[in-house]
């Protein structure tokens, strides 16, 4: 069996005209778990990464807002809290998939801590949208209680947050051993953060880790040779939602990177996906990154769509 890292985006846990409830998300991941079980149908090992956007930005929102009944959550805590949600939806719908199928494969969720740099530049360059969709208006007005709001890819404004560039996993020996008779759902939201101090301690800091360089990292780390990064749309594009819009089939990393140069990929967007896939196919001649959407994941790694990068 051929063993990949799926790194699961934000469609994938939730749908326009779903609610935003735990009941909507549920209802949109056993969706999702039907693409995924398909994919262990046919003859694939995976390990799970997902985002938490949405999810860490409304359990952060409901913390700050009831903070004169309740003490609110630090950054990291609603990142772990999003972890466990999201992981139990996925090990609950992803299960009773397989099992319709006859597959006995377990799904676990582990929790997961990623160490960065405190001294990251990212975190002077908040980057990463979490939370709903604001008009410019109510943009606005968050802008002034001290939030950092900004366009996001066309769609609307969303508060973003620092996004470090991921060090190390903590609990990757863990990861790996569970992998070897489990489906493992993992650095979920990109993980935890955490900086290691003087004393070799961890500790928590406020930021979301983008869930594709955490699934970069995993895939290397777990020594797999395809990275499938899961969005919304067939294929990566330049010149996006333009008269001359190009879809790509297959890209070096050489014209991927001029690409970026061009500034043809959304930060917070495609942009840390392209960067991701890069990454990975300059990591091993044998690797490829994939990214394409869920429902045509199959036929992508059959080379049939999707975009494929390789060194």
């Amino acid at each position: 069996m051929k063993k990949i890292v799926v790194a699961l985006g934000g469609n994938a846990l939730q749908s326009k005209g779903v609610a935003n409830t735990a009941e909507g998300q549920l209802a949109v991941v056993r969706k999702t778990a039907e693409y995924l079980a398909e994919l262990c149908q046919e003859g694939y090992e995976l390990s799970i990464v997902h985002g938490n956007g949405p999810q860490v930005g409304r359990i952060l929102l409901a913390s700050e807002t009831a903070k004169d009944v309740t003490p609110a959550m630090p950054f990291d805590v609603c990142g772990a809290m999003s972890q466990g949600y999201i992981g139990y939806h996925i090990q609950q719908a992803l299960g009773d998939a397989l099992k319709a199928r006859g597959i006995k494969t377990p799904v676990v969720t582990l929790t997961t801590q990623i160490v960065v740099d405190r001294n990251d530049e990212r975190f002077n360059n908040p980057s990463k949208p979490i939370g709903p969709f604001y008009s410019e208006e109510e943009a606005a007005l968050l802008n002034e209680k001290g939030y950092c709001m900004k366009e996001d890819a066309g769609r609307g404004w969303r508060r973003v947050v620092a996004s470090p560039i991921p060090q190390k996993i903590v609990e990757i020996e863990s990861i790996k051993a569970l992998a070897k008779t489990a489906i493992v759902v993992s650095c979920g939201g990109g993980g935890i953060p955490v900086v290691e101090t003087d004393d070799g301690r961890t500790e928590g800091i406020a930021a979301v880790i983008d869930k594709d360089y955490a699934a970069e990292l995993l895939a290397e780390e777990l020594g797999v040779d395809t990275l499938l990064i899961l969005t919304e749309v067939e294929k990566v594009a330049i010149n996006w939602n333009k008269p001359d819009q190009k879809n790509l089939d297959r890209l070096s990393a050489q014209e991927a990177k001029q690409y970026i140069s061009e500034g043809h990929f959304a930060p917070g967007s495609m942009l840390p996906k392209v960067e991701t896939a890069v990454k990975f196919a300059e990591s091993c001649k044998t690797r490829t990154a994939i990214i394409t959407s869920l429902d045509n994941a199959v036929n992508a790694l059959k080379g049939l769509t999707g975009t494929h990068f390789v060194d």
